[in-house]
């Protein structure tokens, strides 16, 4: 069901809008964190639950939708990813005042649009991947993009929200936030909608991608994609507070927002400019580029210049994640959904392994941050050697 108004460049929108989405599912609720404290006296150890039954979900549906993404169809699974997105946030609304336990519901909001959330990684990519298009890896770039201007955008709109009209409405908000996936939903059953495997051709099943050694390279750079990117950008509103004696609201606005603008800003040229940039020379610097970002924040006796080794990994990893789905598409053929949703759940692995790493080392309250951030350096590096290995098999290939 689709109307001739629309093209495949309403598609990419309506995916865009998509990406934005995923951003409002994994930021909005932690800036709610104090307030659900304060107003319903549950433990902050308790709140910050959410956030890895958040991900925990997410990442089960990343393993388990493949297979009912490709039987429903696309159009049908992203209608019903934003469904599950807007009913969430709609649901926090009611839901902490009519259970018995307020946790209980804003537990079971955040599991419902943890599950559109998932479904949302696994689509939208090969959405846009499918769509015809002169520049694929413009495409993606300017695509991953859009999840940080929607984390900038939930950050810095929230926290002015929350400031001039006080938190009490946080309600208020929770709907406005709400109404991008309602929207969104209308737009996906209007636009065409192509399929990245064929009529008359087969994707490759799990058996056929594991005897792969390209799909193993690339599951290596997902990792450390993810790892790299979260590793530091989890912290940087650590450095803002610590090293700069800033308040929590400016920590996460001079930190994890500025972190989240520098990526924007790359991924927002790379989708302008790519065609004119080869990918993987472009990877081979933002590796480069990031190491010293990671070492600036490491080793600087200066808190400004570790802030400034933060912005410049924000700008490094930006093309990472984009990047390898790209490389991977035009690499192997007929991947299909299982392969996107393979890498979504390789990524999200170096997502929780990279910050969590870096927080042990670093101990209780970052005491020893510094040396955690070191041996972050260890992410970019392993890209880099991923990036060899992805040379040698495509030289091997030719």
């Amino acid at each position: 069901m689709k109307s001739n108004k629309f093209t495949y460049k309403h598609t990419v929108y309506a995916c865009f809008a998509g990406y934005f989405t995923q951003a409002i599912v994994n930021n909005f609720i932690p800036l709610l964190f104090l307030t659900f404290h304060h107003t319903y006296n549950i433990p902050l150890s308790k709140i910050t639950l959410l956030i890895t039954f958040n991900f925990v979900l997410q990442l089960t549906v990343d393993m388990i939708s493949p297979t009912f993404i490709d039987r429903i169809g696309y159009r049908a699974s992203a209608i019903l990813a934003h469904v599950f997105a807007a009913a969430g946030f709609l649901s926090l609304m009611i839901l902490p005042e009519l259970t018995a336990d307020p946790f209980i519901g804003i537990l079971i909001s955040v599991l419902i649009y943890a599950v559109g959330g998932g479904l949302l990684e696994v689509l939208i990519s090969p959405i846009v991947e499918a769509c015809p298009s002169d520049n694929k890896e413009k495409a993606m770039s300017l695509l991953h993009s859009f999840y940080c201007w929607g984390q900038v955008s939930v950050v810095l709109l929230s926290t002015l929200f929350f400031h001039f009209v006080g938190i009490e409405h946080w309600r208020f908000m929770a709907f406005f936030w709400a109404l991008i996936p309602i929207a969104n939903t209308i737009l996906f059953t209007q636009v065409p909608i192509l399929h990245l495997i064929g009529e008359n051709e087969k994707g490759l099943t799990l058996k056929e991608l594991f005897c792969s050694k390209m799909f193993w390279v690339f599951m290596i750079l997902m990792v450390a994609s993810g790892a790299s990117e979260l590793a530091i950008s989890q912290w940087a509103s650590t450095f803002a507070e610590l090293g700069l004696g800033l308040s929590k609201t400016m920590g996460d606005l001079a930190g994890p927002m500025l972190f989240a603008v520098m990526m924007g800003l790359i991924r927002t040229f790379y989708g302008h400019y790519g065609d004119k940039i080869k990918l993987e020379t472009f990877m081979l610097l933002s590796g480069i580029l990031c190491i010293i970002g990671y070492l600036l924040a490491a080793l600087s006796p200066n808190p400004v210049l570790g802030l400034v080794g933060c912005a410049i990994c924000g700008l490094a990893v930006a093309i990472m994640w984009p990047g390898t789905f790209s490389m991977a598409s035009a690499a192997i053929k007929n991947g299909g959904t299982l392969m996107f949703a393979l890498f979504a759940l390789s990524g999200d692995v170096g997502c929780s392994l990279g910050p969590t790493i870096v927080g042990r080392i670093a101990g209780p309250d970052g005491g020893n941050l510094h040396t955690g951030i070191l041996v972050g350096v260890s992410y970019p590096v392993v890209l880099l050697v991923g990036l060899g290995l992805y040379h040698l098999c495509k030289k091997s290939k030719s």
